[in-house]
């Protein structure tokens, strides 16, 4: 369409107008598949700009925060620091995280994750495992080891201080949980268990045993993959321990 035809008609197009219908044909033919990671952030972009061009700043967004993962967890706030980003177009970006969750969360939802745990990892890995702090969540289980429901309990360093086994008890007992997964995420990526994570997953356990219920893991997530207090004979040291205090006051 030529400018004076544009003018006539009243439309206007922007700089990348065709780059972007060339990118969402792509999309509807063939997914995602062979887009560059900078390339779904245009088209996130561009659910909400209509007549300016978002390539340089998706671009921008990869360079400032270095992954996508990283994209997707950055705040609003930290996201509109990019030239080109506000408010506005960075809803899609808000959005696709929100629905990637709860996507997540609703195959773990009446599945046995104790002998599948393949769904459960991969929803952790998705909403705590590309986290700046740490995250400390409780996946609540019913007596047939089926997931009930999964919540954040506490945020930030995990310490005995931060951690309440009177607040967990709370918890399980408010979803009627007859058993509980603990996971957490380590923002450095190792996911070697520290003496602090060792200890109040012993705390917890015992207190939660106590009240009837049962741990059956506490996993860490970061870059590294994935640590399973349970894999590991930690849980089942536990176990043995809470058994001995039992027989000791019989």
């Amino acid at each position: 369409m030529s400018l004076r035809t544009r003018m006539m008609t009243g439309k206007q197009t922007h700089k990348g107008s065709g780059h972007r219908k060339r990118l969402r044909e792509r999309f509807l033919s063939a997914g995602l598949s062979g887009f560059q990671d900078y390339e779904v952030l245009e088209l996130l972009l561009s659910l909400n700009t209509p007549r300016k061009d978002t390539k340089q700043a998706a671009k921008d967004l990869i360079k400032e925060f270095k992954t996508f993962h990283r994209v997707l967890e950055a705040s609003t706030r930290d996201l509109c620091r990019i030239n080109g980003v506000g408010p506005a177009n960075s809803f899609g970006i808000r959005l696709i995280k929100a629905a990637a969750d709860r996507y997540l969360e609703t195959r773990i939802l009446d599945r046995d994750v104790v002998k599948d745990p393949d769904s459960l990892l991969a929803f952790l890995n998705q909403i705590i495992g590309y986290k700046d702090r740490e995250h400390f969540v409780g996946i609540f289980l019913d007596a047939k080891n089926r997931v009930t429901a999964s919540e954040i309990l506490f945020t930030g360093s995990l310490t005995a201080s931060a951690v309440y086994p009177r607040e967990v008890i709370i918890k399980a007992l408010d979803h009627k949980a007859a058993s509980v997964i603990f996971a957490h995420n380590h923002p450095s990526g190792d996911i070697q268990p520290s003496k602090q994570d060792i200890r109040i997953t012993r705390t917890l356990s015992l207190a939660l045993k106590f009240a009837g219920i049962n741990v059956h893991d506490h996993i860490i997530t970061g870059s590294d993959g994935f640590y399973s207090f349970a894999g590991n004979g930690r849980m089942a040291k536990f176990s043995r321990e809470f058994e001995q205090l039992n027989e000791r006051y019989e």
